[in-house]
């Protein structure tokens, strides 16, 4: 049986790491925790690999493993459910759009999102200047910018993971502490850090949150047209 390092090299030909639209994917496949990632893969009928999955746990919910899959037609990626999925197991799923129609009629889907992908365009971003934001890195040791009042903290941007190419941000802002452009204090600091280390920052929003979307673009970032389809989901008995 092949060792987790043989499956990655076997599947770099179907993923190109310098992209905006095989960065979440190319993440999860190649570069997440080896002790907490399986990966799936598929094969045609001349035993070329057409297709693989991913399951990953995350610090983020124990309980219910990311999903990203990839492959050349619905068979191999419906085949890779039936292999790669246990039944009756809840999941997050982050899939590309084609997918959508077959993931609907052959998996139970909940909490459906088309998001949009954001990348900073440098023609439109500004160093960060604001006083109050602080770095303060998350206990894994990457980076994380906050801004705090009275005690508390008030706006904050860290890394939802990281690649050798790009890294995915969030932002959170408390309510009371919103239209202060806090929130793009944060992201613009965390960005500029970003940038230094030689990845690309991305944003990833629900294409209805127009609130975050209005912050990623003050903040510098263009939308890339990429879409991804994610929700949570089980595989049907």
């Amino acid at each position: 049986m092949a060792t987790l390092e043989e499956q990655r090299v076997a599947i770099r030909r179907l993923l190109d790491e310098s992209s905006v639209a095989d960065a979440h994917t190319t993440y999860y496949a190649l570069h997440h925790d080896p002790k907490r990632t399986s990966l799936f893969l598929h094969y045609n009928s001349q035993h070329q690999i057409d297709g693989f999955l991913v399951r990953a746990q995350t610090g983020l919910d124990l309980f219910r493993p990311v999903v990203v899959v990839r492959a050349e037609n619905d068979s191999a990626a419906l085949d890779l459910f039936k292999t790669g999925l246990l039944t009756n197991r809840p999941y997050y799923l982050v899939a590309p759009m084609p997918l959508r129609d077959l993931i609907n009629h052959t998996l139970t889907v909940s909490d459906s999102e088309t998001l949009c992908v954001y990348q900073l365009d440098l023609a439109h971003f500004e160093p960060p200047i604001n006083i109050l934001v602080t770095p303060h890195p998350a206990p894994d040791g990457l980076p994380r910018y906050e801004i705090s009042a009275n005690g508390s903290v008030q706006a904050a941007a860290g890394i939802n993971w990281q690649s050798p190419h790009f890294a995915e941000l969030y932002v959170y802002t408390e309510p009371t502490a919103r239209r202060r452009g806090w929130g793009k204090a944060v992201v613009a600091a965390l960005s500029s850090d970003l940038l230094k280390s030689g990845r690309t920052p991305l944003y990833v929003v629900n294409e209805q949150n127009t609130a975050s979307i209005n912050l990623a673009t003050s903040a510098g970032f263009v939308d890339t047209g990429v879409r991804e389809y994610t929700g949570q989901i089980a595989l049907r008995p």
